[in-house]
């Protein structure tokens, strides 16, 4: 298997993100962003999909965090379809449901090359601490299009916001780690097309 990981720059006059993902990790962290909330759920998702990630950003968040979680969202999913490279032998199809507390999330991933976001989701709060929750939609459209897959999210109940966006980031983790899984049993892409 060939070493599955990517680094990505990004910079313009909103945003300057670096970002490394490595698939094959072991759940190292090491997250810097103007964003708390978006750091915390990075940290999450690194640690419950057993993935490395890297991400140093500076943005305009004085104005919002609008653009710099749309981007570190870009960055990812840009890191994800490069590290996959050319997929062979990969599961390609996750699904997790992940409770937390009163809350129940579920994600559901296709790594197909065709990007599409099914978001349900309705969070009680228009706010985590500083943090707009309709930014989570932003970040995982942004993702699903750059990563080039199709992607699932539902809240199918909960009350606290917090616990409703954190299980979705930690569902998208175990989901995404087993759609990337490495199948002995596949051969070539899983695909009646012959590709991905």
């Amino acid at each position: 298997m060939s070493n599955r990981t990517y680094s990505i720059e990004r910079n313009t006059k909103e945003t300057q993100i670096a970002l490394s993902f490595n698939i094959d990790g072991d759940g190292q962290a090491s997250i810097d962003t103007p964003v708390p909330f978006l750091n915390h759920m990075l940290d999450g998702f690194a640690r419950h999909g057993l993935f490395n990630l890297t991400v140093n950003a500076t943005g305009d968040t004085e104005i919002d965090d609008h653009h710099t979680t749309e981007d570190v969202g870009i960055c990812l999913g840009t890191a994800i379809k490069e590290a996959l490279g050319d997929k062979m032998g990969i599961k390609r199809y996750g699904n997790a449901f992940v409770p937390m507390d009163e809350t129940l999330a579920q994600v559901a991933i296709d790594l197909s090359n065709r990007p599409h976001l099914e978001f349900r989701a309705e969070f009680p709060s228009q706010k985590v601490g500083t943090f707009d929750t309709e930014l989570v939609h932003e970040f995982f459209w942004k993702l699903a299009l750059e990563a080039r897959m199709n992607l699932h999210v539902i809240v199918h109940y909960g009350t606290n916001t917090h616990h409703m966006i954190e299980a979705v980031f930690k569902a998208f983790a175990k989901a995404l780690d087993e759609a990337t899984l490495i199948d002995p049993r596949v051969k070539g892409v899983p695909s009646t097309k012959g590709m991905l």
